[in-house]
C-alpha cells in the first residue's frame, strides 16, 4: 500500500479558497511556493489555522479586529519586534479578516520576509472553519490500495484479491444489479477522522472500469450518473481467494469457519477494517455472496450476529438435553 506524503503551498491554498473566502493578496507574493507538509502537523502543538498566536504560532494566522487592536496597543519598538517575531515563525500565510485595512508596517514586513499576507471580507470564525477543514483534509494521511471500491447497500466496500481473481467482473455484475462504482484498480483512502477512511478515485481513472476481454468501460456513459459515486467511507473489505492460492496471513483453521465465515481484519493506515474472505469457485454467484456479506456486516454493526445466536441456541439445546 503506497502512502503519499501530502503537502500544499500557499499559492495552491489561495487559489482553492480565493472565491469562497473572497481572498485578496496584499503582500508577500514571492512566498507563494511556501508549503506545508503533512509531517509538520503530527504531534505538534500549533494548529493548522487559528487566530494570531505569538507563543504557539498557527500554520495560518488569522488577524481579526481584536488581534489588530492588540498590535495597535503596543509601543512602536515592541510592535515591530512582535511583527518580526511572527514573520520568523514562517507561517504559511497571514489573513486579515472583515475587510480591515492592512497596516503598512505589517505589509512591509511580509514583503521583506516573503510571507504571504492576504485579506478577506469574511469574519474570522468563517475563515477559521473553512481553512482548518480544508487544510486538515488536504494533509490527512492517505494511501492507495489495489482493488475495486464500491458502494453496496450504502456501505463502502473494497473488493480485493490476486490478479485474475475476478474483481472487475464482480464489480461489473454488482453495478448491473444497481450498486455504484467509486474507483477501480487504485482507490485512494484518506483518514479524515480517527475512525473514518474516505475513499476516492484518482482523476485519471474516474468513472472507468477495466474488464478482461472487454477492455476499459466508461461506467457513467454505459449505466448513467447514478452508477458512479465520487467518494465513500470504507467500512468493509471483501477479499477474493482462489483454491490453491493460500493466504500467508490466514489464521489456523478452527472448524468454526463453517458457522462464522472466514473473517479477519486488514490494517489500512491507522484503522483495522473488517475483512471477509470469499472463495472463488465455479458455480458460485459472487455478486449474491458479496451482497450477503455486506448485509451480514450491517447486521453485525447493529449488534446482531447470526452465528453467535446459533451457537447460543445450540448450547441452550444441549443444556436442556433435548436430543
Amino acid at each position: 500500500m503506497p502512502m503519499s506524503n501530502a503537502r500544499i503551498s500557499a499559492g495552491e491554498l489561495f487559489e482553492r479558497q480565493r472565491e469562497r473566502l473572497d481572498l485578496r493578496w496584499f503582500a508577500g507574493l514571492a512566498g507563494a511556493d511556501r508549503y506545508l507538509e503533512a509531517v509538520e502537523t503530527v504531534a505538534r502543538r500549533p494548529s493548522l489555522a487559528g487566530y494570531l498566536n505569538a507563543i504557539y504560532p498557527n500554520k495560518v494566522q488569522i488577524l481579526g479586529t481584536e488581534e489588530l487592536a492588540w498590535l495597535d496597543s503596543l509601543d512602536s519598538r515592541h510592535r515591530w519586534e512582535t511583527i518580526e517575531k511572527i514573520m520568523q515563525f514562517r507561517p504559511l500565510a497571514l489573513v486579515i479578516s472583515k475587510g480591515q485595512t492592512c497596516p503598512a508596517d505589517l505589509m512591509e514586513a511580509a514583503e521583506e520576509s516573503l510571507t504571504p499576507l492576504w485579506g478577506s471580507t469574511r469574519r474570522g470564525h468563517e475563515l477559521l472553519n473553512y481553512l482548518q477543514y480544508h487544510l486538515a483534509r488536504t494533509l490527512a494521511p492517505r494511501v492507495t490500495v489495489h482493488g475495486v471500491f464500491m458502494e453496496i447497500y450504502s456501505i463502502g466496500v473494497l473488493i480485493t484479491g490476486d490478479s485474475g481473481a475476478g474483481k472487475s467482473e464482480l464489480a461489473l455484475e454488482l453495478i448491473s444489479r444497481g450498486h455504484r462504482l467509486v474507483a477501480d484498480d487504485a482507490p485512494e483512502f484518506t483518514q479524515i477522522a480517527p475512525d473514518v477512511l474516505d475513499g476516492t478515485c484518482p482523476e485519471m481513472i474516474q468513472d472507468l472500469l477495466e474488464v478482461r476481454g472487454l477492455g476499459v468501460l466508461n461506467i457513467r456513459e454505459m449505466f448513467g450518473d447514478t452508477a458512479v459515486k465520487a467518494n465513500k467511507y470504507l467500512r468493509l473489505i471483501i477479499h477474493l481467494t482462489r483454491p490453491g492460492h493460500e493466504r500467508t496471513d490466514a489464521a489456523e483453521p478452527t472448524g468454526l469457519e463453517r458457522l462464522t465465515g472466514e473473517n479477519s481484519v486488514r490494517r489500512v493506515l491507522d484503522l483495522d477494517v473488517p475483512m471477509t474472505n470469499l472463495p472463488v469457485m465455479p458455480g458460485r454467484n459472487l455478486a449474491v455472496l458479496a451482497e450477503a456479506a455486506t448485509r451480514l456486516h450491517s447486521l453485525r454493526m447493529k449488534g446482531m450476529d447470526p452465528a453467535a445466536a446459533f451457537i447460543a441456541r445450540h448450547s441452550n439445546f444441549l443444556e436442556r438435553g433435548d436430543f
